[in-house]
């Protein structure tokens, strides 16, 4: 299909979820922040993926007028009350990977109960409609990192009915089966409908 009147702006400057987005969405030609020449950090200053999305899609929309995507997602670990949660990318303090996944570790080395999940909420403005697509992923957190794929906390998270972690998983199967990866299809589905291009 054509894709240049569907164009879609990621309202993110984060390489590893737009590589990912990029692999899973391909009826719809993609923007970045670079793209579209946004350089401001957008604050994400609420306790819901909901709302912080929607700031970051708002923010976006306003700025460009374009249709845009714009996702929070964390991981919601039981055994710490559902933390890092919403403060997933900045939980140590820094927006670095390997600080946040070492202290999810150090905080969970006497834990028992290791169950956790992904979850995503993808905040769609497209044609000046805001729609919403949740996605979530059960799963355990491990005692040490394996793998080197992906990003965040994916070399220390097995989602339900694996051995590997995310990490260790080709993006094909992760993508099939991660938070990120339901919420998408559900967009997908929805621009496809929307668009009557399949």
């Amino acid at each position: 299909m054509d894709t240049s009147e569907h164009r879609l702006v990621i309202a993110s400057n984060n390489k590893g979820k737009i590589n990912e987005l990029r692999q899973m969405i391909t009826n719809v030609e993609l923007l970045s922040l670079s793209d579209v020449g946004f350089t401001q950090e957008i604050p994400e200053p609420f306790q819901t993926f909901e709302e912080n999305a929607l700031i970051k899609a708002e923010t976006i929309h306003k700025y460009t007028g374009l249709n845009v995507l714009a996702d929070d997602s964390g991981i919601c670990v039981s055994y710490l009350e559902g933390k890092p949660g919403v403060d997933s990318a900045h939980y140590s303090g820094s927006r670095d990977d390997e600080a946040n996944l070492q202290l999810v570790l150090s905080n969970m080395k006497d834990a028992e109960d290791r169950s956790a999940y992904y979850k995503a909420v993808i905040c769609l403005i497209w044609d000046g409609e805001m729609n919403y697509f949740e996605g979530k992923c059960d799963g355990t957190i491990l005692r040490e990192k394996h793998g080197t794929g992906g990003f965040g906390y994916d070399p220390i998270f097995a989602p339900e009915g694996y051995q590997q972690t995310f990490a260790e998983l080709p993006p094909e199967v992760k993508n099939s089966i991660s938070h990120r990866g339901k919420a998408v299809r559900k967009m997908v589905d929805f621009i496809q409908s929307v668009t009557g291009n399949k």
